[in-house]
This record gives C-alpha cells, structure tokens and sequence, in this order.
C-alpha cells in the first residue's frame, strides 16, 4: 500500500505542509518515491501568467540539459522563467541529480492563434520528444510533465526528506491544488516515472491499491496508438488514461469515469434510468474494467478534484474540509493533519458507487452515485 494526500484551498499554501501532513501516514510507504503535483502556481520571484506552460523533470548532466536548451530552442519556445531550487545538500540518495528544473515558456510564435486542443497536442509531442531524448541518451534527462499552471517533483526517498533536500520550506512555490504521493514499492523497480501522480493533458491522477487487471487495460490503451500512452512502469498509470480517454477521447463527463472503470452489475442496469446507454458502454469499454483494490485520487484543469473507490473498496480514503480549503487522505489522520480546523462529522468515506468531487469554487462537496441519472443529452 501507499499513501496519498490531497489539498485544494482557495488561497496557495506550500508543498511542504502537505509533506509535513503525510508524516501522519508514514507507516503506509517506505521511501521508494515521492510524487508531487502543483497546480494553480503562484511563484515568490516571478509573477507567472497561467498561460505560460511549465516544463517539469530533472537533468541528469549539463550535456543533458543542453540536448533540453537546444531543443526548446530549435521548437520556437521562449523561456519566461526558470525556477531555481535551493538545495541542501546530502539528503538525495541519488547522486547523479545534477538539476531539478521547473521552466515557463512562452507557447512558439505560430501556436499564438490555435487553438487549446492544438496547443495542448503540441505541448504532449514536447514532453514524449523530450522523454524520448533522455532515454536514448542513457536517462539523463526525465520529463513528468509540460503543461499550463501545473509543475510536478519526483523523487526517491521520504517525503519530508526530498522536501528539505528541495528547500520546499522556503515559501518559493505555492499552488492551489497540491497532490502528494508515498510510494510503497511493490511490484515494480525503482523508478522516476513510477512514482505517482501521473500526468497527462492535464489530467492528473494518484493510486493506492494494486491493479491486477493492469495487463489487458495497458495492451488495450497502447493498441490506441494514441500520443501519450505510453511507459507504464506503474499498473497505476492506466488510470490517468481512462480518464484521458474518457474526457478527451469519448469526450463523455466526469461520472462516465466510473461507470467505465467500475460499471454496475446487470440488475442495477436494468433498473438505471439510462441503463441502455451505460450497458452499451460497458460492453465497449469493458477492458478497461478494473479489478482493484483501488482507491484513485484525481484533478482536472480546472482544479476540480475527485475521488473514486473500486468495487471491493478494500483501499480506504477519506474527504472533509470546510469551505475553501479541503483535503482527500489515505487515512483520517492525513485529513486532520491537511485540514485540522475543520467540523470531522462531516467527513466522507466513500462506496464503490461514488465519485466524490471537490469542485473548483471549493464551496462544498459534490456527491455523486453511479445509480443516479447519468449526465448526458437526452438524445443519448
């Protein structure tokens, strides 16, 4: 099992609070990784226009980082900002970390005039080009995300650890929206791009559990042949891309997320208002069926946040908050630690027929039942 920890709040805190809240979690992973995702940025130094994609990932080398300068270059981006950690040494493990990088770029002068769904294509086609220059030069340059107001960190090692390492702690970085993984290393090596969260189009998502039927979904979302989908060194990775494949490709709502991951059984169809539709679903996406235990943690660009239980909910997760600031944890000491000032009877657990949201205004929870009429056109 792993932990994971979730804050979304109206005005931006640190990364570091988040770190500090997982202690309460600790027993739950074992220094294998750590992930972050930061959204809705606001730096000390810069005053960043959320138009501006960042680039986040690590360069192994100076040459590593000069294959990065050379290509953003010849691809028309501008460089607007480069993020400068302050670094305490000795606390990474890793000893071949020559720099972490977080860079805003202005979009290339042709991209000015297109539109989102072009500029993000563009914005996917960098990362994987950037990816795939890193592997064939022995790893030395890892890419984890390209995109507007989003900025990741992975790393091996104890949170609160990579957190000093990193100077989190210094008030540099903030976000709205911060997303925190401790990875329990189980089935898989050590690896940066197994770390959760996984990132894709601005979709984002984090996992505890493990994926058993990881094999015919990965297969499944390759056969695609779709930008992006790809790596998989986690069996947590697919669920980023259902939900891609989902939003992007099916362009169907958030809810029909969990009625393809876990659909309802034949009687509660029968019984569905739109159970003709949902079966039809299914029976399209049904090797995209997950068999869990799972519990998945999500954002979207808008800074929605979700939450979703498989069906043998044997993962647990918690939501509670109050208005403006709410956290999602592996346990309810981590809602405590996030959101302490908050009323805890109204906290939620949820079932395995509910995808919990957090929406952007962040006013109050949304709670929704997959037995509940399903969003859709009423041609549908």
């Amino acid at each position: 099992m792993c932990r994971l920890a979730l804050k979304s709040a109206n005005e931006p805190f640190s990364p570091y609070s988040v770190l500090t809240a997982m202690e309460a979690m600790k027993e739950g992973y074992d220094g294998s990784g750590l992930g972050l995702l930061l959204r809705g940025l606001e730096f000390e130094d810069f005053k960043y226009n959320p138009r501006f994609p960042v680039l986040s990932g690590i360069a192994h080398s100076k040459k590593a980082e000069y294959r990065l300068d050379e290509y953003m270059d010849a691809n028309g981006y501008e460089l607007k900002y480069d993020h400068r950690f302050a670094m305490r040494p000795g606390l990474i493990e890793a000893k071949d970390r020559f720099r972490y990088f977080l860079r805003a770029y202005r979009m290339p002068e042709s991209y000015k005039e297109k539109s989102q769904e072009e500029r993000e294509a563009k914005l996917l086609r960098t990362r994987i080009a950037l990816r795939r220059i890193g592997e064939d030069n022995g790893d030395d340059l890892t890419v984890f995300s390209f995109y507007p107001d989003v900025a990741m960190i992975k790393e091996v090692g104890w949170p609160l650890q990579v957190g000093d390492a990193l100077c989190l702690d210094d008030g540099q970085i903030k976000s709205r929206v911060c997303m925190a993984q401790g990875r329990q290393n189980t089935n898989y090596g050590i690896n940066l791009y197994a770390c959760h969260p996984f990132f894709i189009q601005g979709i984002a998502t984090m996992t505890n559990g493990e994926n058993t039927a990881f094999v015919p979904i990965r297969d499944w979302l390759l056969g695609r042949k779709l930008p992006g989908y790809m790596g998989y060194q986690s069996d947590s990775e697919v669920f980023a891309h259902i939900l891609h494949y989902t939003l992007k490709e099916l362009k169907l709502p958030l809810q029909a997320y969990k009625h393809i991951i876990t659909p309802l059984s034949n009687t509660e169809l029968d019984e569905h208002p739109q159970g003709e539709f949902l079966r039809g679903l299914r029976n399209v996406c049904k090797r995209l069926i997950i068999d869990g235990p799972n519990a998945v943690i999500g954002t979207l660009p808008d800074e929605t946040c979700l939450l979703v239980m498989d069906q043998k909910k044997l993962r647990p997760a918690t939501v509670g908050g109050r208005p403006g600031e709410w956290a999602i944890a592996s346990e309810m000491c981590g809602v405590d630690a996030l959101v302490p000032d908050r009323d805890p009877a109204l906290d939620f657990q949820p079932m395995r027929e509910h995808t919990v949201l957090i929406p952007p205004d962040r006013k109050e929870l949304t709670i929704w039942s997959q037995l509940d009429p399903y969003p859709l056109p009423q041609a549908a």
